[in-house]
């Protein structure tokens, strides 16, 4: 099933694409890799989902929070390849999680993105290389940040 059919039947709701916040592309194709920068959970009214986990957030929220910057990701692909339908496969996760020195459950945070990409490419191209690690602090106290490399066609 093409990406951008299986986006309408898990009904997934992308926010806008977000716009960088600093000097840099949120995209970057090279080949048929399509390197993401590092994107926060940006809802659809604009505004980022906030707070560190193990305080502010509990281990759920911090998984919520990892799916909605999986949507946005998807927002930014759609938005510099013009369609979902050119992804091949998910390579490589970098999920950065702002936690308290005592939280240790950084992989569940970031299963909420890995969770997302697997039902939406498939068990095969959907789950890639990663790494969850935990942040002392994040650009404006977003909860979660994840930079991925795709290979697109």
């Amino acid at each position: 099933m093409a990406v951008e059919d299986r986006v309408k039947e898990l009904k997934l709701e992308l926010p806008p694409p977000p716009k960088p916040a600093g000097v840099y592309k949120p995209v970057v194709i090279a080949g048929n890799l399509a390197y993401v920068s590092g994107h926060g959970p940006l809802l659809n009214d604009g505004k980022m989902m906030t707070g560190r986990v193990g305080a502010d957030v509990d281990k759920d929220g911090g998984y919520k929070a990892a799916r909605q910057v999986g949507l946005a990701i998807l927002a930014s692909l759609r938005n510099s390849l013009g369609s979902l339908n050119r992804l091949k496969r998910l390579v490589k996760t970098l999920g950065m999680v702002n936690a308290t020195p005592d939280f240790k459950e950084h992989p569940a945070v970031i299963n909420g993105y890995s969770d997302l990409m697997r039902e939406l490419l498939g068990a095969d191209d959907g789950v890639g290389a990663r790494s969850a690690v935990g942040m002392g602090s994040l650009p404006g106290n977003i909860t979660v940040e994840i930079e991925a490399i795709f290979e697109v066609q």
